[in-house]
């Protein structure tokens, strides 16, 4: 009987010795059941302990409800005994341990660190303001961004046969022409180093592209109208101008459109409308009261639709439009003349103004006195340079904006007449 009482009784709830990690204000349950041998002189006791400390008293603050049942072989005795524990404080937590005849089993009750908590939620944030900075960085350098690439890695746009970057469309206004001759034409020309052509006539007469429309657009790469109240005031503007849109859709592959802020909000037309249900084929830009500043985003956003431009060395002409000068052939005097000798515009005109070459020099004859006849053949070289000159004036070719040919020359003399 003795060897009976004195068995160690079976832990069967908790298995082991258990961790757990409640949080502060929680209630929680502990759950103490063992199994030991059934004799009735044996009177086992199930005892509650925290930090070493036993919980018998009545002055605890943890109530225990316990209970013993008799197995159905009857010779199995269960004791169980659940220990509430309300966590109100930092001294609620502890180890607490069930104890029966020698055997104990163990509930560490520990407070889940606030550092792992901060942890998190210091990671969340960092991740969370790397994504606001990249997303600021993306708003205000994307452009640049853009730029940079479309520069380094864009398509060039060389031997197409076109002389101009974009033709300039604008109304024949004193505010349009300020705003394209001082604004548009320096900065595109001088500053980053575009070719244009300005056209201040109506684009669509009578709601059709002529002639001289059609060849000016199709020796441009882009096509740049200036759309203000002045321009929307022409007829075919004010007509039909869905039918123009169209039209100028088949002339130039997504034309760009640069309207005023301060004119585009009060504007009733059915223009803006219709250009915003074709954003995908047109580029619409806003100028803006700060726009003025070369660093923009308006300048940004215009190059960036425009065709890119090939950086070169300044003794050599610009790729894109080398040897493809609107020269006339009435005024080339030799085939040398087409010959590239590296003369840049002093004034920094994007062409190269070729040298006038002359034709080779009389033969030097040496008459009795040898130098008078030397003498006379330079006078004879001046008089043929001066006849040359004075047959076709040339000292502006350079700078001549020629426009669609509408003069046919007549290669017939008047002996063959």
């Amino acid at each position: 009987m003795e060897d009976l009482c004195s068995a160690p009784p079976e832990v069967l709830v908790p298995s082991s010795n258990q961790t757990l990690e409640p949080a502060l204000g929680s209630q929680i349950t502990l759950n103490c059941t063992v199994r030991l041998p059934s004799q009735q002189h044996c009177n086992p006791v199930l005892h509650w302990m925290k930090d070493g400390h036993w919980l018998g008293d009545e002055s605890s603050p943890y109530a225990s409800k316990d209970k013993v049942w008799v197995g159905d072989n009857g010779t199995e005795t269960f004791m169980s005994s659940l220990l509430g524990v309300n966590l109100t404080s930092d001294e609620d937590y502890g180890v607490f341990a069930c104890w029966v005849k020698n055997t104990t089993a163990t509930f560490t009750l520990q407070r889940s660190e606030a550092a792992g908590h901060v942890s998190a939620v210091l990671a969340a944030l960092f991740v969370l303001g790397l994504l606001l900075l990249m997303a600021v960085i993306y708003v205000k350098c994307r452009l640049n961004m853009l730029l940079w690439y479309r520069n380094r890695y864009g398509e060039l746009e060389i031997n197409d046969g076109k002389l101009y970057d974009a033709y300039v469309s604008y109304a024949n206004s004193p505010d349009d022409r300020k705003f394209v001759n001082f604004i548009m034409k320096p900065q595109l020309e001088n500053r980053h180093g575009y070719k244009l052509f300005l056209d201040d006539k109506t684009i669509l007469p009578n709601a059709e592209p002529s002639a001289d429309l059609i060849m000016n657009v199709s020796r441009c790469r882009r096509l740049i109208v200036v759309l203000s109240y002045a321009y929307l005031e022409q007829d075919w503007c004010i007509n039909n101008f869905r039918d123009g849109l169209l039209r100028l859709l088949e002339l130039s592959q997504r034309p760009i459109f640069v309207a005023f802020e301060s004119q585009y909000q009060k504007i009733e037309h059915l223009a803006i409308n219709l250009l915003k249900q074709h954003k995908n084929a047109v580029t619409l830009l806003l100028w803006r009261a700060g726009s003025v500043t070369p660093s923009s985003d308006f300048w940004k956003e215009l190059c960036l639709a425009l065709p890119r431009k090939m950086s070169y060395q300044g003794i050599m002409a610009d790729p894109q439009t080398q040897l493809q000068e609107d020269k006339d052939p009435m005024l080339i005097l030799h085939s040398s003349d087409l010959e590239y000798q590296g003369d840049p515009h002093p004034e920094g005109d994007l062409g190269v103004r070729g040298s006038i070459l002359r034709g080779p020099p009389p033969p030097r004859m040496t008459g009795p006195n040898g130098p008078p006849a030397l003498a006379a053949g330079i006078t004879d070289e001046v008089q043929l340079e001066e006849g040359q000159r004075s047959e076709i004036d040339i000292s502006d070719l350079g700078s001549r904006n020629y426009g669609a040919r509408t003069d046919f020359y007549c290669l017939v003399t008047e002996d063959d007449l």
